[in-house]
């Protein structure tokens, strides 16, 4: 089978802001999420690190595969030598690239959270994309674990308190996912 496509989404710019604990974690889903023979997909800033590259930045060092997209017309990323692969979108911060990265995902897992990352969330949730979402690291993951987003209730988006849980429980969903859709798709 080909390997999960897992997103990894989480603080950027509130970085500054969160605990060493945090990034530990992010570190430790990017290691499980590469030992675990899946694709790591981040969206990739230009101007500042991320929880989201934290974990890119472990599972690369674990020896796995990290795709990072980003927004704009050039591979200009914060840090260049993460990824193994650049994918730039042509749209601009804030509306677009969002879309490309999380419709190339077979699951998500939410550390923390600002704005982005509600939006990443909103729209794994209205194309049925599976979220976890870490737990005990506050921002929009903390607010949104074990939750629906609104009362359709498409997905409901599964808490996890560690990196492990979080990895195994996105690839259960991840994998329930592609087999819903390669049946809905035969003719």
């Amino acid at each position: 089978m080909k390997p999960l496509q897992i997103g990894v989404i989480g603080s950027a710019a509130e970085l500054r802001s969160l605990s060493d604990d945090a990034l530990k974690i992010a570190e430790q889903l990017g290691t499980q999420i590469a030992k675990k023979g899946n694709i790591l997909v981040f969206g990739a800033e230009k101007d500042c690190d991320s929880l989201s590259s934290a974990a890119a930045r472990y599972a690369k060092k674990a020896g796995g595969i990290t795709v990072a997209i980003t927004y704009g017309k050039g591979q200009d990323i914060w840090d260049t030598d993460l990824p193994t692969v650049i994918v730039p979108v042509g749209i601009e911060r804030g509306g677009g690239r969002e879309f490309s990265f999380i419709l190339s995902c077979d699951a998500v897992i939410a550390i923390a959270g600002g704005g982005g990352t509600l939006c990443e969330m909103s729209i794994a949730y209205m194309a049925y994309i599976p979220i976890v979402a870490l737990k005990g690291h506050g921002g929009w993951a903390d607010k949104m674990a074990d939750n629906y987003l609104d009362t359709r209730e498409r997905i409901k988006i599964v808490g996890a308190t560690t990196p492990e849980e979080a990895v195994d429980i996105a690839m259960k969903l991840g994998t329930e996912k592609r087999e819903k859709e390669k049946t809905a798709y035969r003719v």
